[in-house]
């Protein structure tokens, strides 16, 4: 018997159903996946003989469960924590399976024996999350987001026929839905366990360009393949897998095994509908990071795993398009004249709506300290607010300094779509997209209202600093086709870009900042204020929680580890004045006297009384001084000729 891997929402009908886990007997398990603020999805054993018991209540009314240990902060509390998980009947359905456990039952549930043994499966059932009658989870927000996308697109046709004209339809009734597309990136690290990075090889096989693209060889070849095959197996329809800029190369032992590996990685699939996408995302971490342990390999999808080396980023993918009632597909960003415009007066909207609402779309991008590592000016991440079209018509943009790229193909009007670049592998992906949609149709709706050309829309998200807009604010720039830390000093880019957030918090509070611009978010409901209330304060409680918890405790572990070595051999005079600075660093962060408190210690202070700001400037402060110790004791450690 085949095992079968996903099942598609056209044989959710309790006959079918019941049919096909009748006969799957491996599958003894369901388990309904709710995603929270932080992009975690739930999980649990249910086992699937209760769920056949009465198919059609369990997919009406789903599970309830105690909601106050998921991070829906301000919402779910320990005296009003029920929290109801619903089947989403619409979604692909996936089965997990635990190859360390074999099924030991011969006999389908129809009593048909089976020839060898199974793995054990899971039926993972994406779902919501409802708590007082509200759905509260990502999966919603993002629902909600599509939904209100599609409706007021199909009213902005109705009431400006033109635009039906221009795609070569009569009338709003030729079109017989809206469609949002998204696609995302996934980029991570593999290495062997126990094995810490060597920063300066890596940074050395990083200059010299030694792993882009190259050959995979052992066990990570091995591991590659089979997660792009399984990929395939689940319906994500992978398209490449190969390896990124960072890693070195392995080595091997005797027997030919891999002794010490450490690599990046990259795997792309095929682009979804945007809650389809956003599921995928989810599914595909999963089975990827599975596949690698199960090769005895660890497996990271953090940002910035090692600091002076690559980060990993997720550039996410968006577009919409209009699907005609004669089967017609149509690119509502794409121009009529491929040749002689970049995007149509929809596609300039919506690239300028999210480029004039990023400060409150960003919150939703980059929400962790490890996030925030990865963006740093002059790195592969992007932290200026701006955009590149490409150079002419018929050359596509190339520019990876900005944060929102075109991607289109004069000759396949259907591929237009934007790059976000911004986004990490683990950026809520849900709430991503569903602040990208809203971005972009307050940008869409601004277009047309104006009833500005293309070309005329072109001149303002081309327009200079202090130049007014129709939307667009007047003293910032949006498009640059240079390389933005090459062409601009720090100056220019804070005057041209706006100053991006370096800390979580200061993130967070840009929807205080421009809460004049949160009406965007709320557009629809999709996002209401008790929601943006409660994720703002889940993001800044992890926050909080991770740097007193990990970060301070890591950096301790990491400084107890910089060690006095030059008074074991001749030395000189540097090594002297080199451990006197390594030493004062040390001691200013770590170290409390009866006069003065370490850094380490005020940053606990200032979060015990919740002191965000202080502990932010603090946070920032902190790094610095890490980052200076790191270089210092590089420099001290590498003019020793007896260590």
């Amino acid at each position: 018997m085949e095992l079968i891997y996903f099942i598609p929402p056209d044989k959710h009908g309790e006959e079918s159903l019941k049919s096909l886990l009748l006969e799957h007997p491996e599958i003894q398990y369901v388990s309904l996946m709710g995603v929270d603020f932080m992009g975690n999805g739930t999980d649990e054993k249910i086992p699937i003989k209760l769920m056949l018991e009465d198919i059609q209540s369990f997919l009406q009314y789903g599970v309830q469960t105690d909601g106050s240990s998921v991070d829906l902060k301000g919402i779910t509390s320990l005296n009003d924590a029920r929290v109801d998980l619903l089947p989403d009947v619409s979604s692909n359905w996936y089965v997990d399976y635990n190859y360390y456990y074999y099924n030991q039952n011969c006999y389908t549930r129809n009593l048909v024996a089976l020839e060898q043994e199974l793995p054990i499966g899971t039926l993972r059932i994406p779902a919501f999350l409802m708590h007082n009658g509200d759905r509260i989870d990502c999966r919603a927000i993002l629902q909600r987001a599509t939904e209100c996308f599609e409706k007021e697109i199909l009213q902005l046709f109705k009431q400006h026929p033109k635009l039906c004209k221009q795609i070569g339809a009569e009338s709003v009734e030729d079109i017989d839905k809206v469609i949002l597309t998204a696609g995302t990136e996934l980029e991570f690290w593999v290495r062997t366990p126990d094995d810490d990075a060597d920063v300066e090889k890596l940074s050395a096989s990083q200059a010299l360009k030694e792993q882009y693209w190259k050959r995979t060889t052992g066990v990570i070849r091995t591991a590659l393949e089979k997660s792009i095959w399984i990929l395939e197996k689940y319906g994500l329809q992978p398209e490449m897998g190969h390896k990124e800029v960072g890693g070195v190369n392995n080595r091997i032992e005797s027997n030919g095994k891999t002794r010490y590996a450490m690599e990046q990685l990259e795997i792309d699939w095929h682009f979804s509908s945007a809650l389809q996408a956003a599921d995928n995302e989810l599914l595909a971490r999963e089975l990827i990071a599975d596949v690698f342990r199960n090769h005895g390999l660890e497996v990271t999808f953090a940002a910035k795993p090692i600091d002076g080396v690559a980060g990993s980023g997720e550039h996410t993918h968006v577009g919409a398009a209009l699907k005609l009632k004669n089967g017609k597909y149509i690119n509502i960003f794409s121009s009529e004249r491929m040749k002689d415009d970049y995007l149509s007066e929809i596609g300039y909207g919506a690239m300028m709506g999210i480029l004039k609402n990023y400060e409150i779309i960003n919150p939703f991008v980059t929400a962790t300290n490890d996030g925030f590592k990865r963006l740093k000016p002059g790195f592969e991440a992007p932290v200026c607010v701006v955009a590149s079209l490409g150079h002419s018509y018929n050359i596509p943009s190339r520019n990876r300094s900005v944060l929102v790229g075109l991607v289109r193909d004069i000759d396949n009007p259907k591929a237009t779509r934007f790059e976000v670049r911004s986004p990490n592998p683990y950026s809520n992906t849900y709430l991503v997209l569903a602040s990208l949609y809203q971005g972009m149709l307050d940008g869409i709706l601004a277009a047309v209202k104006s009833d500005l050309s293309s070309k005329e829309l072109e001149g303002e998200i081309s327009k200079g600093f202090g130049v007014a807009g129709s939307y667009l604010d007047k003293d910032r720039v949006y498009r640059s086709e240079e390389d933005v830390f090459e062409h601009f000093t720090e100056a220019e880019r804070s005057k041209n870009f706006g100053n991006p957030p370096a800390t979580v918090w200061e993130n967070i509070r840009s929807f205080e900042i421009f809460e004049d611009k949160l009406a965007v978010l709320k557009r629809g409901n999709v996002f209401s204020q008790e929601l943006i209330q409660a994720y703002k304060e889940t993001i800044l409680s992890h926050w909080a929680a991770e740097l007193e918890n990990r970060i301070i405790p890591d950096n301790i572990r990491h400084i107890r580890g910089y060690k006095e070595l030059h008074l074991n051999e001749a030395y000189t005079d540097l090594d002297v004045v080199l451990w006197k600075k390594i030493s004062y660093i040390k001691q200013k962060l770590a170290k409390d006297s009866s006069i003065e408190k370490s850094h380490f210690t005020r940053i606990k202070d200032a979060l015990k009384n919740q002191e965000y700001r202080l502990v932010s400037a603090l946070q920032l402060e902190m790094a610095e001084s890490m980052k200076e110790l790191d270089e210092l004791y590089l420099r001290y450690k590498t003019n020793m000729t007896e260590f």
